[in-house]
């Protein structure tokens, strides 16, 4: 094998990988925060809606969750401008990962809410808490706390699976190591160093999340 490793036409682009990195994060965050507002809601009107909400909903997870994110992507990116609707790369993509992860965090809420007793709901409403604050006090928090570690692997999951989105050239991380490996042909090198990177995003975003279970779940246990 004589392979030689040069890495120096990696580092000359290194600040182009900074901001496709910074892309992906903007982007996994994003879609991670828009995504959990969708999945609660869906959760609620799966487990306490009426049942033309509940099909709906239903229908929504079954289809995304049955059907390649990348096909997803395609869909929102190439299909929406046949009904008018053109939408920048960097905007379909957020869409299209916020209609996914919302998805599949729907069912792990859900389960979540299904955890909590009925006679904590009953003992919050004695007490005249209203309906809204006995979900947000009673069930959404406890909910939050039971699911938190798989909801949080499906987030880090999220941001590994934002590489999809460089076909549709959203100037994300992997789609900026694209357009270096086709400037200087040096695809080991380039994908070595990307792949730290995705790994370095995902240590961090796992550290975030542990800094939130302590700050905002731990504190409760431990006050108690």
């Amino acid at each position: 094998m004589n392979y030689h490793f040069q890495f120096d036409a990696v580092f000359a682009s290194w600040d182009y990988l900074l901001t496709g990195a910074w892309l992906t994060i903007q982007l996994s965050l994003g879609a991670m925060l828009l995504g959990l507002i969708v999945a609660i809601l869906c959760a609620l009107g799966k487990t306490s809606g009426p049942k033309p909400v509940r099909w709906l909903i239903n229908a929504y997870i079954e289809v995304i969750r049955n059907t390649p994110f990348l096909v997803q992507i395609f869909l929102i990116f190439f299909g929406l401008p046949s009904l008018g609707l053109r939408l920048s790369p960097d905007l379909a993509a957020l869409i299209a990962m916020v209609v996914n992860v919302g998805a599949y965090a729907t069912e792990i809420i859900r389960a979540g809410i299904e955890s909590i007793q009925k006679g904590q709901v009953e003992a919050g409403l004695a007490l005249g808490l209203k309906p809204l604050q006995v979900f947000r006090y009673v069930v959404l928090k406890p909910a939050l706390r039971t699911v938190y570690p798989a909801l949080t692997s499906q987030f880090i999951l999220l941001m590994l699976s934002s590489s999809v989105v460089s076909a549709i050239s959203a100037d994300e991380l992997t789609s900026a190591a694209n357009n270096i490996q086709s400037q200087t042909f040096r695809s080991f090198e380039i994908y070595i160093v990307v792949t730290a990177m995705y790994l370095v995003m995902a240590m961090m975003f796992s550290g975030l999340f542990a800094a939130i279970h302590r700050l905002v779940f731990t504190y409760d246990l431990e006050r108690r």
